[in-house]
């Protein structure tokens, strides 16, 4: 079953498994080290990242690394580009107001 990315990146523990991550890859019991929770339930959101493209696994010998898959991270990037472009006309429209009140207070 494919997961929506945004439902994945919505569970804190996900972002932060993402953050770990995102700087080299880990296995699963090195992720499962920086969290107090069972090797088991990290295990769960791995998969849940895994079937979301998120997170890529690879085999290196007998262990699995699992690293960030870059691209699916600039899909959530381009969808929250919009929002930003919107706060930020608003935010220079306010400092455009903000200048003519103390011009208009002088």
């Amino acid at each position: 079953m494919r997961r929506d990315i945004f439902q994945a990146v919505a569970d804190p523990t996900r972002r932060a498994i993402i953050v770990l991550i995102a700087l080299q890859a880990m296995t699963p019991n090195a992720i499962a080290e920086n969290f107090n929770t069972t090797r088991q339930a990290v295990s769960k959101h791995l998969r849940i990242l895994t079937e979301c493209e998120l997170v890529k696994q690879e085999q290196r010998g007998r262990e699995i690394y699992y690293s960030l898959e870059v691209e699916k991270i600039k899909e959530i990037d381009q969808w929250i580009e919009q929002f930003r472009k919107i706060w930020e006309t608003k935010f220079n429209q306010l400092d455009v107001l903000l200048s003519t009140i103390q011009k208009n207070k002088k």
